[in-house]
């Protein structure tokens, strides 16, 4: 089972191509995604990369966490699952709720 990964710190410059490069010497990587800020589609400095299997992406934490890649020191963990968010539909203002 693939096993997605947070890889935070990265320069603004880096592209996704580059993070593949770097992770697939530790195996196989299944997706990289850079994370972009909508108004701009600049960088916000971290992505997300899947491995295929837990092995790789354990090799892949061990020897990318901490280390420099283009200028910047990367911190590297396992993603964890984004949280709920709670129901926006009530109070707040807007246009539905008239007195």
């Amino acid at each position: 089972m693939a096993k997605k990964l947070y890889v935070g710190n990265l320069s603004y410059q880096t592209y996704e191509d580059a993070l593949r490069n770097l992770f697939s010497s530790f195996g196989n990587v299944e997706s990289v995604k850079i994370i972009t800020d909508r108004d701009t589609g600049y960088s916000k400095g971290f992505g997300f990369v899947e491995m295929s299997t837990d092995e790789e992406a354990q090799a892949a934490i061990s020897g990318t966490n901490g280390q420099e890649f283009e200028g910047r020191t990367l911190k590297v963990n396992e993603a964890m699952d984004k949280p709920q968010r709670s129901d926006r539909g009530n109070g707040g203002g807007g246009y539905g709720n008239r007195w």
